[in-house]
């Protein structure tokens, strides 16, 4: 039998993805030896530590896979075809044959794979899928470890997304069969704490272990709890009919992000997904969190990496986008734009720094005032509140109806709405260095709280546009001295 070291190099396949930049960044914080394969390795190098390596290659072209299994001892197998408009089902399992022949021939040591629960009778094309990869890659002749996972509830998370947007935008849900199915829906913090505790395995054997949450559930239980963390309330009548083909349809149209994705997804749903065989809790020392714990986790996170989100780089990706009403990312809407102004950090900043209070918001302040007016007649604090210094704000005193969230000279302010609002609200200013002069962006982020979320944004969207341009621009004009500062390409 081969033996495994867990301290020799690790290769990841998907770390541009949900899953697979999750744990790159677990096995960073653990100072491991990490390679990552990518398609596009020059844009994923702009996101990793320096320390990681990253070499091109495609699953899709098997002669670029033997020079990065070389000297690996545990690779990751963290990629799947569902988005493809093609057929997934055969990409995937083409992709699948190509690496676990490299990872033969490379002498690699374990290979570790990230698969579905479910079956093994009358699987969905999707699950199926996913559990064909597992058998190719255990019958490579590389001892694989295979986790199968139901419902990852995380921010970001493909189904956790997804009854976001379904509960988030109906506050009447038809609700079929398949909805009432049963799960083990696990927080995505413990499905990337047994992804990296694979390294850690004695056995040179390949195992499939079953991994789910402390609680059973359906797709409604799920949505029921998320209404109730996020204060909505939501009514549910199940109908005997509405097959998942036809639900794939219709979710096509309630959640257009997910309509090629989607379909496939649910037409997995009428397969029930529980953990059967519970030997990874033998084997591993990790205790999955509650249902509970794991949406209370997702929301709280989400907060602190959204703060910490670069809109320019987090979209990069697919290319620029732009869209009269901005860019949904999760649960929230974003409008983001900026401007270059040839002077110093400090110099754009000023303005920044000083808004609100009796310097004012640069653009239509008439209009601010009749939203804080409008606040206070509906209980909120309105701009009375002014700001204690009008020249250096504070992480945690109010600046009118905000409250300073983050703040870096010079840097960055991010403020937080206190008004009455159909959801939650941030406004984040932000100064970057760039040649000659410095890039100011400004980022206004809304995360709805339902159908009356969707109607203020989509609804005051132009006229939020106006102000914030007009704003941003007289920002620009004043920490330039009076000089027209050059507009630079907008994006989100």
């Amino acid at each position: 039998m081969r033996s495994v070291e867990s301290g020799g190099r690790i290769l990841v396949t998907g770390a541009t993805g949900y899953i697979g930049g999750r744990l790159l960044a677990r096995l960073g914080q653990e100072s491991r030896s990490v390679r990552c394969l990518a398609r596009r390795p020059d844009f994923l190098r702009r996101r990793v530590d320096p320390g990681t390596e990253v070499v091109g290659g495609d699953l899709t072209r098997p002669e670029t896979l033997p020079a990065a299994m070389r000297g690996v001892s545990t690779a990751y197998y963290l990629v799947h075809s569902m988005a493809s408009g093609g057929s997934f089902a055969e990409e995937d399992r083409l992709a699948a044959r190509a690496f676990a022949e490299a990872a033969r021939g490379a002498g690699v040591g374990r290979i570790v794979y990230l698969g579905g629960l479910g079956g093994p009778e009358d699987l969905s094309s999707h699950l199926s899928s996913r559990q064909e990869v597992g058998r190719i890659l255990r019958h490579s002749g590389v001892p694989t470890i295979e986790f199968r996972a139901s419902i990852i509830i995380g921010s970001g998370s493909l189904s956790f997304e997804m009854i976001r947007a379904l509960v988030d935008r109906l506050p009447v849900m038809i609700t079929p069969q398949w909805v009432r199915t049963q799960s083990q829906p696990i927080a995505v913090e413990d499905v990337i704490a047994y992804l990296a505790a694979a390294l850690e395995l004695p056995s040179a054997e390949s195992r499939v272990f079953e991994i789910g949450g402390r609680n059973r559930g359906s797709y409604a239980d799920i949505m029921k709890e998320y209404a109730r963390q996020r204060g909505l309330r939501r009514v549910m009548i199940p109908v005997p009919f509405l097959s998942p083909r036809l639900s794939g349809l219709w979710l096509g149209l309630v959640t257009p992000l997910y309509a090629r994705v989607g379909r496939k997804l649910v037409d997995s749903l009428r397969n029930e997904t529980v953990v059967k065989k519970p030997e990874a809790l033998d084997r591993f020392d990790i205790r999955p969190r509650s249902l509970r714990d794991a949406i209370a986790r997702a929301l709280v996170n989400e907060d602190r990496q959204f703060a910490q989100t670069r809109w320019s780089d987090a979209l990069s990706s697919s290319g620029t986008v732009r869209g009269m009403a901005g860019v949904r990312y999760g649960a929230r809407l974003v409008d983001s734009r900026v401007r270059r102004v040839e002077v110093g950090a400090g110099a754009a900043f000023a303005p920044i720094r000083k808004i609100g209070g009796e310097a004012g918001w640069y653009a239509f302040n008439w209009l601010w005032r009749l939203r804080g007016w409008l606040d206070l007649v509906a209980g909120g604090p309105g701009l009375r509140r002014g700001r204690r210094d009008p020249e250096r704000p504070a992480v945690g005193e109010t600046i009118d109806f905000w409250r300073v969230e983050a703040y870096q000279p010079d840097r960055l302010l991010r403020l937080s709405a206190e008004m009455r609002l159909p959801g939650r609200a941030w406004l984040q200013f932000e100064v970057e260095s760039s040649g000659s002069g410095c890039v100011i962006r400004q980022t206004a982020e809304f995360e709805p709280l339902g159908l009356a979320g969707l109607a203020y944004w989509y609804g005051l969207y132009p006229l939020h546009r106006l102000i914030f341009e007009r704003m941003l621009g007289r920002i620009a004009r004043l920490s330039a001295g009076r000089r027209a500062a050059a507009p630079c390409r907008e994006e989100v």
